[in-house]
């Protein structure tokens, strides 16, 4: 009798498995897309010595362990990335990139890259954008 009902409940159960909830969660979109309107922004901040400074100590704490210390996208953590990190000293890696597109990506992030809009303000991330660029320019 204890044989049948184990048997009955594992069929029973097996059975109901269609029935229990399934995540229904939008999938994650494939494409990264920056809203037009931000991509087409220019970067309003004026660079000064003082604003390049936190934006370089905010790339010590929050980036360069990816992107690398220099930006040649040799970090500590690069090689465990699915992403391969771009070398800002060849301006190719920025090309067809607007200001708005990098305050985009920094400010939500993007793939892997956790966001930093929640840690900086809008200046802060507009000072990262100069510092990324600058970068290609040496």
């Amino acid at each position: 009798m204890i044989r049948y009902i184990a048997s009955f409940s594992v069929i029973v159960l097996l059975g109901a498995v269609p029935f229990l909830p399934q995540d229904q969660s939008p999938a994650k979109s494939a494409t990264f897309t920056i809203p037009p309107d931000i991509a087409a922004q220019t970067n309003p901040i004026h660079p000064t010595t003082e604003g390049l400074a936190k934006a370089k100590k905010m790339y010590g704490y929050d980036c360069a362990m990816c992107h690398g210390a220099n930006g040649d996208g040799k970090g500590d953590m690069a090689s465990s990335l699915k992403t391969p990190m771009k070398d800002w000293h060849d301006p190719a890696s920025l090309k067809g990139m607007t200001d708005g597109d990098l305050f985009y990506i920094i400010q939500k992030g993007k793939g892997e890259m956790p966001p930093e809009g929640d840690r900086q303000n809008a200046e802060g991330i507009w000072n990262m954008v100069t510092l990324v660029q600058s970068f290609s320019k040496k």
